[in-house]
């Protein structure tokens, strides 16, 4: 079963988000009261380059499956730290493709856009980090698993323990690219 592990906000521009009984997801807008929410571009390094830009990276999503590989490689990181706001349990958000949409609970509809490049910041968590995060598949091609990103269709709070319905948007699909 696909579930909401834990759900995380912060008001600040920081790595980690605390995590908190429940967020808000608003239409066009992201997680109420976070610093990434906005019609446009809220991430520092991408406002520098156009403020105007569609905010494509409303809400950050994190499988928790990945923090239980991380942690056996012997990273101590929980829910929030790579600041996700949902963190998921029993979906393959890296396998998702482009305009997936993903039904969390009984109201929120969140539609997937793109991964999330990892930065350099995850080695201020711990050293190492940002590499653990980068592999390479069988052909050599980079796989970037630090989560994906996605925009809200539909508000509505999200909590911990909460279902998730995946659905995959019509054929052909796109496979997920840097937003």
């Amino acid at each position: 079963m696909a579930v909401v592990v834990a759900v995380s906000r912060s008001a600040a521009h920081s790595m980690s988000k605390p995590i908190v009984n429940r967020i808000v997801l608003v239409a066009g807008h992201g997680v109420d009261g976070d610093a990434h929410a906005g019609a446009t571009v809220r991430h520092r390094a991408r406002v520098t380059k156009d403020a105007n830009a569609p905010n494509l990276r409303q809400v950050h999503l994190i499988h928790s499956e990945l923090h239980d590989e991380l942690n056996r490689r012997g990273f101590a990181i929980t829910a929030g730290s790579m600041g996700e706001n949902i963190t998921t349990r029993g979906v393959e958000l890296l396998a998702l493709p482009v305009a997936t949409r993903l039904r969390l609970g009984d109201e929120a509809v969140i539609e997937v856009t793109g991964l999330r490049n990892p930065c350099a910041q995850l080695d201020g968590l711990q050293r190492g980090l940002m590499a653990a995060v980068i592999d390479r598949d069988e052909q050599g091609n980079l796989v970037r698993k630090a989560g994906i990103m996605a925009i809200v269709m539909i508000g509505g709070a999200v909590c911990a323990g909460d279902a998730i319905v995946v659905e995959l948007p019509p054929r052909p699909h796109r496979a997920l690219g840097l937003v």
